[in-house]
């Protein structure tokens, strides 16, 4: 990912790259930064050992909402399963070119890029991966966030498809002509299909009328503040008010009301300029948009994407985008009330007064953690479809006390003209009120037992280095207690009152990943961290019904250097009351691990494989071995006992 400052022709998903080119530096510090690591580990040791406070916080009540959980059925084998707070036994680091799960427990696959979602889709081929057709009836590339819906039983997958791997995507390597692009729009997006038991696993229902695919070319309204302000307004769009399609969808969310929220995270990638001389705007350099783009070529069938020609486009993506999974022809709307920015995942919790309280995090180093508070109330059976088009957004504050606020974003406190100003231009807002840049916040998750929240914070080698676009100097401090941050860590924080709704809370570090093989000062990590479950670049995080962390790693898979014996990216269980954290599974070669969700009885758990193998062909053959392009997928992890996940 490129820095505000600098515009680079790259894949989307490297930011963990430069955590490997600049580990010299990491590991032998610049004159001026040798004092930094005791430094750290002071903060470090300060704030775990702070962690206490948290567990005397009150209920959250209405502060949360979620499924209730099935009672675990008998036990249909004899195979041993970790009856304890974690209920399994932790697996061992490996860079195997498979899933590799606890003792006791199974997986299979439910679906892989370019699967067809209905019968007159054709089958996937290895050879030329396919056209824009037959891609537009098949599951998309690179799963992400996803959420599963019920309904008469039946059970209904909406999963994000944040992006295309060039070199795995083209049998050439990259787009060659306008059904590239077409096949390449159409692998973006939100896939939504039923599935259903069958065979002994789970597999797509085709043809089922809820199969839906939402891509790059989809009609979306344009709803909240930013709806028809000029600078929505565009020459194929005269009146603002309508989009076309979505793209870099990352993390995900679900709302009281049972939509689906996907997250447009790393839009600018995909625009460019057909006049290398074009100047663009400072507003646009600091969401990264530029002449030159990530290497997709939609500008060459889409001139959409020509910013000298449309300079407006930008403007209308990186927003949440709410949908009913369950109304195939349902309208989606981008709720530009939260904030336009790097959206990574939409956590939605309830305040004490019923109103809509959304956590949000923005996927960039020296960027920042938001909150949004809607002026309607939640009422339950009830008319709750534009809760999300009107509110407030709030920046965070932390202190290095362990104290954090929330700073208003309104004309007031960032001196712009309107609200509709500042949910195009959110990033600028929240620099105007002085909120605390951030490690790359990524996914935010609300415990369902207690009013806490926690946000990974996945990795920053700038921090400490140089001020981000907006004139931030990005400090080391508060909960970003390390420069060259290349390991990350986990902020928790509870709302003052145990109230989402309060402007002040407190906070803490869970957790702060490390390796304690190679290191012994602040690059260990914290206490919580050992030989046995150490990780690096927390991205995902879900907590399930009992309060458990589900955490899942985006980070550096080499193995090497300061990262021996981490092994493959990963996914790890943490107990919110102790600390303890323990690996569930390890994903094949050079994948990601991200998106998270259950089925309805709890029994089964679906996870995402994205991106394996994604430095190129020969390096993956995740999920069918032999000689086969790796394929991103949804995997089904059940026990072999059938009884209940998490």
């Amino acid at each position: 990912m490129p820095d505000d400052t600098t515009i680079e022709a790259e894949d989307p998903k490297r930011e963990f790259d430069s955590v490997e080119d600049d580990f010299d530096e990491f590991y032998f510090p610049r004159p001026g930064e040798t004092d930094f690591a005791a430094l750290a580990d002071r903060e470090i040791s300060r704030q775990i050992s702070r962690r206490g406070f948290l567990r005397g916080t009150a209920a959250a009540g209405a502060a949360a909402f979620v499924a209730s959980t099935a009672p675990p059925r008998s036990a249909a084998s004899a195979t041993p399963v970790n009856s304890g707070r974690f209920g399994f036994e932790p697996v061992a680091a490996n860079t195997l070119d498979t899933v590799t799960v606890p003792e006791g427990y199974n997986w299979h696959v439910v679906a892989r890029w370019g699967d067809p979602l209905w019968s007159r889709g054709a089958e996937f081929d290895d050879a030329t991966r396919g056209t824009g057709e037959s891609q537009e009836l098949a599951f998309g590339d690179n799963t992400d966030g996803m959420e599963l819906f019920t309904a008469d039983g039946r059970s209904i997958l909406a999963v994000n498809n944040e992006y295309v791997n060039n070199k795995l995507f083209f049998a050439a390597g990259k787009p060659a002509g306008p059904d590239d692009v077409r096949r390449a729009k159409a692998a973006h997006g939100v896939s939504v299909f039923e599935i259903a038991q069958a065979g002994g696993g789970w597999r797509i229902v085709r043809d089922s009328e809820y199969n839906r695919k939402i891509t790059a070319d989809t009609p979306i309204e344009i709803t909240g503040p930013a709806r028809g302000h000029g600078l929505m307004k565009t020459r194929l769009d005269p009146a603002g008010t309508t989009a076309r399609g979505t793209w870099g969808n990352c993390g995900s969310g679900r709302t009281p009301w049972g939509t689906y929220l996907t997250c447009e995270e790393n839009f600018n990638g995909y625009f460019s300029s057909g006049d290398p001389g074009h100047k663009g705007s400072a507003e646009l350099l600091r969401y990264g948009v530029g002449v030159v783009d990530w290497g997709y070529e939609w500008a060459s069938a889409d001139e959409r994407f020509d910013i000298a020609k449309h300079p407006n486009e930008p403007n209308r993506f990186g927003y949440i985008v709410e949908f009913d999974p369950l109304d195939p022809a349902s309208t989606p709307k981008k709720r530009t009330a939260l904030g336009r920015f790097k959206h990574e995942n939409a956590e939605v919790a309830l305040a004490a007064d019923g109103r809509v309280v959304v956590y949000l995090g923005d996927d960039e180093r020296g960027e920042f953690l938001y909150r949004f508070v809607s002026e309607g109330r939640y009422a339950e059976g009830g008319d709750n479809g534009d809760l999300l088009e009107n509110g407030t957004l709030y920046a965070a504050k932390f202190d290095d006390g362990g104290r954090g606020e929330w700073l208003e974003l309104t004309p007031r406190t960032t001196g712009m003209k309107s609200r509709a100003e500042i949910a195009i231009h959110t990033r600028q807002a929240a620099s105007a009120v002085k909120a605390t840049t951030m490690d790359r916040p990524e996914w935010v998750a609300v415990n369902p037992l207690k009013a806490e929240a926690y946000c990974c914070l996945t990795n920053n080698k700038n921090r400490g280095k140089k001020p981000n676009a907006g004139g931030d100097a990005a400090p080391v401090g508060g909960p970003n207690p390390r420069a060259a941050n290349n390991y990350g860590q986990i902020v928790r924080w509870a709302p003052d009152g145990g109230d989402h709704l309060s402007d002040t809370f407190a906070w803490d570090l869970y957790v702060v990943a490390g390796n304690p093989a190679v290191h012994s000062d602040a690059n260990a990590g914290s206490k919580n961290v050992t030989r046995d479950n150490m990780f690096n670049s927390p991205d995902g995080l879900r907590i399930d019904t009992r309060g458990m962390l589900w955490i899942q790693t985006d980070g550096n898979y080499s193995n090497a250097k300061g990262f021996a014996g981490m092994g493959n990216n990963q996914m790890l269980a943490g107990d919110p009351a102790t600390g303890e954290i323990k690996r569930f599974m390890v994903g094949p070669k050079q994948c990601e691990i991200t998106g998270l969700t259950w089925s309805a009885d709890r029994r089964t758990m679906f996870v995402g494989i994205q991106h394996p193998g994604e430095r190129g062909p020969g390096n993956s053959h995740f999920p069918d071995g032999g000689e086969t392009t790796p394929r991103s997928a949804i995997v089904a992890v059940s026990r072999d006992d059938g009884g209940v996940i998490g």
